[in-house]
């Protein structure tokens, strides 16, 4: 359609900020011919590998594979595996100014070991929650206060590795409304109540289940929360959670992203607006809600209403999850789709 191709050919011009927990990926590919004599497993006979960026590092990536000017803010150790990530990050033209080192902790590593593409065994190697020192923090917040006036939008990619914490997205956010930047946040369940007054957030369905869930355990205020089932399965009760959660968080919008029966956009004083899935074959689903809030973003900056912008995300998302790994989608694959 011509206006979609309007917003698409505006991406190259955004300027996007993402903050969040930055992943390295590392995929090791083979074959297996036998089982080994030691153990009943397989043998991989490895025959390449190779690193991409990953967590909050891939929804960077993704953007810049659309033409967007890209600064990614994260923590790595002081290892190996964190000049691995600055160097790819800067191998595919996105800024790590904002990667700051935390000694503390190792750098994020998810080894995946793949065989006739299917995935044998993930290898994941982190320390859990360790949030960041006072130390990292000033030079994070720093960063941000100095930067954040030449960005067209802030996305929160939470991965719950550490780095988000309720202090650091109260400053976001204030940041951001001061300057009327775009916010939006691919959630974590237990974090789910940081994201008040936010442009958007996009949960998955279970995530938005296990967050209404953990909003009534620990909020004395959800209590008002009308919804009273425990799995969002039927329509009405997606719909009752989508616009309860919209009106608790004080949210523009929110995306929940349904699998295969696609996406529900909720938008203050509007019906919810359902959108069909577009993925013709589902190879692999990994970084699939990276693309989603990327091209979401993306779009709002083009000038997309949020309905177009969640049209354009799930077309996108349909491409991702055809590809094997942490994929991204070009702008001539967005435009043939669309």
């Amino acid at each position: 359609m011509s206006h979609y191709k309007n917003i698409i050919n505006k991406f190259s011009k955004a300027r996007i900020m993402v903050i969040g927990d930055v992943i390295l990926d590392q995929y090791i590919r083979g074959s297996v011919t036998r089982i080994s004599p030691e153990a009943p497993v397989p043998i991989v006979l490895q025959e390449e590998s190779f690193y991409t960026p990953g967590g909050s590092a891939n929804v960077a990536n993704n953007l810049r594979s659309l033409g967007a000017k890209v600064t990614v803010i994260g923590r790595v150790g002081n290892d190996s595996e964190g000049g691995i990530l600055k160097r790819e990050l800067k191998h595919k033209g996105i800024s790590p100014q904002g990667i700051f080192v935390d000694p503390r902790i190792p750098t994020v590593c998810k080894t995946r070991i793949m065989a006739h593409h299917q995935q044998i065994v993930r290898i994941d190697r982190e320390k859990s929650k360790i949030a960041a020192n006072e130390k990292v923090n000033q030079k994070i917040f720093k960063f941000i206060e100095k930067n954040i006036g030449q960005y067209d939008a802030i996305i929160v990619s939470d991965y719950g590795k550490g780095l988000i914490t309720s202090d650091l997205v109260n400053f976001v956010c204030a940041a951001a409304l001061k300057k009327k930047k775009i916010i939006t946040v691919d959630p974590k369940v237990e974090h789910f109540s940081y994201y008040r007054k936010v442009t958007s957030i996009t949960p998955n369905l279970k995530e938005a289940e296990n967050a209404i869930r953990n909003i009534k355990i620990t909020s004395p205020s959800a209590r008002r929360l009308g919804i009273h089932v425990d799995k969002l399965e039927k329509d009405d009760d997606i719909n009752l959670a989508g616009q309860e959660l919209l009106k608790y968080l004080e949210l523009e919008s929110l995306l929940i992203t349904l699998g295969e029966h696609g996406m529900r956009l909720f938008e203050k004083g509007k019906k919810p607006f359902t959108i069909k899935t577009k993925a013709k074959e589902v190879f692999d689903v990994t970084g699939a809600g990276d693309t989603v809030i990327s091209i979401f973003t993306l779009s709002l900056t083009a000038g997309a209403t949020k309905q177009q912008a969640a049209d354009l995300a799930n077309s996108a998302a349909g491409i991702v999850v055809g590809k094997l790994g942490a994929a991204t989608v070009s702008r001539e694959e967005l435009l043939a789709a669309t």
